[in-house]
This record gives C-alpha cells, sequence and structure tokens, in this order.
C-alpha cells in the first residue's frame, strides 16, 4: 500500500510544479523515479518516454502508468496515473473559473512568459543529461543527426521517427553482433 500512496504523491508532485509538459517533467522525473525511487533507471525512463510518444496520450502520463504498472500492476499504473493528472484537473477547474477575469493583466502575462523561459531552461538541462546517458558513439551521434534533421527539415511525424530510430538500433546492434561472430 505505502508503494501506492507513494507512486501517487510522487506523480502528484511532478504534475504539480511542472509546466510546459512531458519534456519539461524530466528534470523530476529524473529527481524522484530514478535518485529518489529507485523505480526506474535512466534507460528504462528514456523507453517509457520514447514508448509514450509512439502511444496515444499525454507523454507524461503514458510515463506515469508504465511506471506504476511496472511497480506494482494494474493498480499501481493507476495510483500514478491519477496522481499526474489530478493537479491538472484542480488547476485547469481553477483557472477556468477565473480566467477571463487575470488574461489580460499584464502582470500574469509576464509571469507567463518568464514561466515559459524557465521551461525552456528546464527542458535543456534534461536534454543534456538524457544526451550524456544515451548518445554513447558516433553511431548514436548519427542516429541522432538524422532523427533531428527529419524532424526539422522533412516534417515527419515524431512516432515514425521513434520508430525508425528503433529499427536503426535493432540493425546496428544485429551488424554489430554479426562483425564480432
Amino acid at each position: 500500500m505505502k508503494v501506492l500512496v507513494d507512486l501517487y504523491i510522487s506523480w502528484f508532485k511532478m504534475g504539480l510544479f511542472t509546466f510546459g509538459g512531458g519534456y519539461a517533467m524530466l528534470p523530476m522525473i529524473q529527481k524522484e523515479v530514478i535518485e529518489k525511487h529507485h523505480w526506474a533507471t535512466e534507460e528504462e525512463v528514456m523507453d517509457y518516454y520514447a514508448i509514450g510518444q509512439c502511444t496515444p496520450g499525454i507523454i507524461a502520463v503514458n510515463t506515469a502508468t508504465f511506471v506504476g504498472y511496472y511497480q506494482k500492476g494494474i493498480i499501481g499504473g493507476i495510483a500514478a496515473t491519477l496522481g499526474v493528472i489530478s493537479p491538472s484537473i484542480i488547476i485547469i477547474s481553477l483557472i477556468a473559473s477565473v480566467l477571463s477575469n487575470f488574461a489580460e493583466i499584464t502582470l500574469v502575462q509576464n509571469a507567463l512568459a518568464g514561466i515559459r523561459v524557465a521551461v525552456c531552461f528546464l527542458m535543456g538541462t534534461s536534454i543534456l543529461k538524457l544526451w550524456k546517458s544515451s548518445v554513447k558513439d558516433i553511431t548514436g551521434i548519427f542516429v541522432f543527426a538524422i532523427a533531428l534533421l527529419l524532424a526539422y527539415f522533412a516534417n515527419i511525424s515524431v512516432v515514425i521517427i521513434v520508430i525508425l530510430a528503433g529499427v536503426a538500433g535493432i540493425v546496428i546492434s544485429k551488424v554489430r553482433r554479426m562483425k564480432h561472430e
């Protein structure tokens, strides 16, 4: 039961204090899931994110569901998912009730602009951490560069790019094994 409560509370905190969606949540996921509770490794979180992008829904919710499921099965997935969505439901309900009264206030607009800058910084630091743990050799740099070029210039869906990168990883792994045999 304690793990279920911990899943709910941890994901509630992440949902409450993260602005900018799943990518901006990475620093908190690293702290809570990897470092504090040891529910997953960095590689596993990367896998959850990759799968989360390829499945319908929000990346943060998908990741919470995966982590919860791997800790306590279906009930763990439900606890983590409810934890991550509860703050959004509460906050959106409150904001929706008063938004029209405050949307045009310069102070509110400036605060939101500042929050966006902070979110960009948090995403950047997470990307650097993930780069260090994921891109380990020239082949990884090559796959990254191709994925970046496809995403930026070819207007290809992120889902297709993730699938292609997965296929590339499988092919590269098989070619390396064949060379060592």
